[in-house]
C-alpha cells in the first residue's frame, strides 16, 4: 500500500472511530432521559395526601364518639372504633382534625392551581369518558398507569374533595348553630344538619373503602405514594 493510500486508510479509521464515539456519547446522554422520568406522585402531593388521610381518619373516629353521645339512629359505634374516650375529648380531636384538614386543603388548592395539577391530572371529566372507563373497568379491560387518573378516578377524587368541603361546612353549622344560624337554617335546622353531616360521613367512609380496595389491587400505588416511584409509560396493568 502506498504512503498516500495508507494515510487515507488511517483517516478513514479515525473518522469511523469518531463516529462511533459520537453515537455512543449521544446514547449515553439519552439513557438518563429514557430511564429517569417525573415522579408519579410528587413530594408535595405525597405529604398533603397523608396529612389529609390522617385528618379525615381522626375526624371520622372522633365523630363516631360524638355521635354515640346522642345517637340519631338506633345503634352506636363500639368504643374501640372511636377516638377521644368521652364527649369532650372527642370534640377536641374533631376540631383539631377539622382545622388540620382545612389547612391541608388550602395548601392542596394552592398547589393544584399554581402547579397545574388540577388541569393536567383531574380535568376534564366528561360523562362520556366516565361511562367509557366505567364499562372498561366492569369488563376488566381498564388500563391503569401509575400516576395517571382515568375518568372514573377523576370523578371519585373530585367527589371526595367536595365531600370534604361539605363535611366541614355542615360540621360548622352543628358546632356554631347560633353564630352561624344562617348556615344551620340553610341545611334545614340543627337536627337536619346533623343528619346531613352523618350522611356525608358515610359517603366518605364508602369512598375510603373503595380507595383501599383499589390500592390493594395495585400495591405499587401505595409504594409510590409513600416513597415515590417514577412515572413509567410501560408500567401499565389492567383491571
Amino acid at each position: 500500500m502506498s504512503h498516500s493510500g495508507m494515510a487515507a486508510h488511517l483517516r478513514r479509521l479515525l473518522y469511523d472511530a469518531q463516529q462511533r464515539h459520537g453515537i455512543a456519547h449521544e446514547m449515553s446522554e439519552m439513557r438518563p432521559a429514557e430511564v429517569t422520568s417525573h415522579s408519579a406522585h410528587p413530594v408535595a402531593i405525597r405529604i398533603m395526601h397523608w396529612i389529609g388521610a390522617y385528618a379525615i381518619l381522626c375526624m371520622i373516629l372522633s365523630g363516631w364518639q360524638i355521635y354515640d353521645a346522642s345517637p340519631i339512629l338506633p345503634f352506636v359505634f363500639p368504643r374501640w372504633m372511636t377516638l377521644g374516650g368521652w364527649l369532650g375529648g372527642a370534640i377536641a380531636w374533631h376540631l383539631f382534625a377539622m382545622w388540620l384538614l382545612v389547612l391541608d386543603g388550602l395548601c392542596y388548592l394552592a398547589y393544584g392551581l399554581i402547579s397545574g395539577h388540577f388541569r393536567s391530572e383531574l380535568l376534564p371529566v366528561g360523562p362520556r369518558a366516565v361511562a367509557r372507563d366505567l364499562v372498561a373497568a366492569l369488563r376488566f379491560r381498564l388500563v391503569h398507569t401509575l400516576g395517571h387518573y382515568n375518568a372514573v378516578q377523576r370523578l371519585l377524587y373530585l367527589g371526595a374533595m367536595a365531600l370534604g368541603v361539605l363535611m366541614v361546612v355542615s360540621g360548622l353549622a352543628i358546632w356554631k348553630p347560633v353564630q352561624l344560624s344562617w348556615l344551620t337554617a340553610l341545611l334545614g335546622g340543627y337536627p337536619a344538619a346533623r343528619v346531613v353531616h352523618f350522611i356525608l360521613m358515610g359517603l366518605m367512609v364508602a369512598f375510603l373503602v373503595v380507595h383501599v380496595v383499589l390500592v390493594a389491587l395495585f400495591p405499587r400505588t401505595l409504594l409510590s405514594m409513600t416513597i415515590g416511584l417514577p412515572r413509567r409509560p410501560d408500567a401499565e396493568v389492567r383491571l
